[in-house]
């Protein structure tokens, strides 16, 4: 009988950024959210280090 790795694989994640008056925020499909931020760049930064791309 062939052995099964019991680890889940990773779930895919797919981040967006969106925007509430001066502020932008990054969020994710496995539920994370970045803080808010004034510079939409800086949002779209926490989203990269958090895929890890």
């Amino acid at each position: 009988m062939p052995h099964q790795d019991d680890e889940p694989t990773p779930a895919h994640h797919t981040t967006t950024t969106t925007e509430q008056g001066p502020f932008c925020t990054a969020h994710c499909t496995c539920g994370w959210r970045g803080p808010a931020r004034r510079a939409r760049s800086q949002a779209r930064k926490d989203a990269q280090n958090h895929t890890g791309e």
